[in-house]
């Protein structure tokens, strides 16, 4: 039998989003963000295909994508809200690691396990980065998935998506608690 982890069970039950809308800098260096995308990558990935890859969005690139974004949304008559706050998420990332879904063609494994893999991966980036000090959020929206945008601002293959974009940098205030789920109402008990 494995060795309890209380600390690792505390922070899983504790854990909170910081939202990305008041994160700030500094941001992780990169020695600390090479800690968290590696503990990212440590997911379960059946035959071990990483059909997920990052993308770390920086300064310039971050204001560069922000432009796009607005730009991208209007082309496509988004409403004018849509494309303000695709902007805003962009500009106003201190860091935005974008992990890109990447599968990879196999007869042996699911497409479906291969996505639940980068979601997994995500979750732990996440998790990485919130149990690391950060403030974190994991987004996606339109330009998650806009092959136009994801092409062209990203660099994307064809087939390529991004899972998420995950937000990191300094939550200037601790995170309200927010409501969580009923686990009787979502846990159903099998026994024979």
């Amino acid at each position: 039998m494995l060795e309890r982890n209380e600390d690792a069970l505390r922070f899983l039950l504790e854990r909170r989003s910081v939202s990305h809308k008041t994160l700030v800098a500094p941001v992780p260096s990169r020695a600390e963000l090479d800690v968290i995308l590696t503990a990212g990558a440590r997911v379960p990935d059946h035959k071990m295909l990483e059909p997920f890859r990052f993308l770390v969005l920086e300064d310039a690139a971050l204001d560069r994508l922000a432009e796009a974004a607005h730009a991208r949304a209007l082309e496509l008559d988004l409403d004018l809200n849509m494309a303000e706050k695709a902007r805003f998420s962009f500009a106003n990332a201190p860091l935005s690691v974008a992990v890109v879904a990447s599968l990879k063609p196999t007869d042996a494994i699911p497409d479906v396990e291969q996505t639940l893999a980068v979601g997994a991966c995500c979750t732990s980036v996440l998790n990485a980065a919130l149990a690391s000090g950060w403030g974190a959020n994991w987004i996606t929206g339109w330009a998650a998935f806009d092959r136009g945008f994801l092409g062209e601002h990203l660099g994307l293959a064809e087939q390529e998506y991004v899972a998420g974009y995950i937000h990191i940098g300094t939550a200037p205030t601790v995170p309200s608690e927010r409501k969580r789920p009923d686990l009787a109402a979502i846990t159903t008990w099998v026994s024979d």
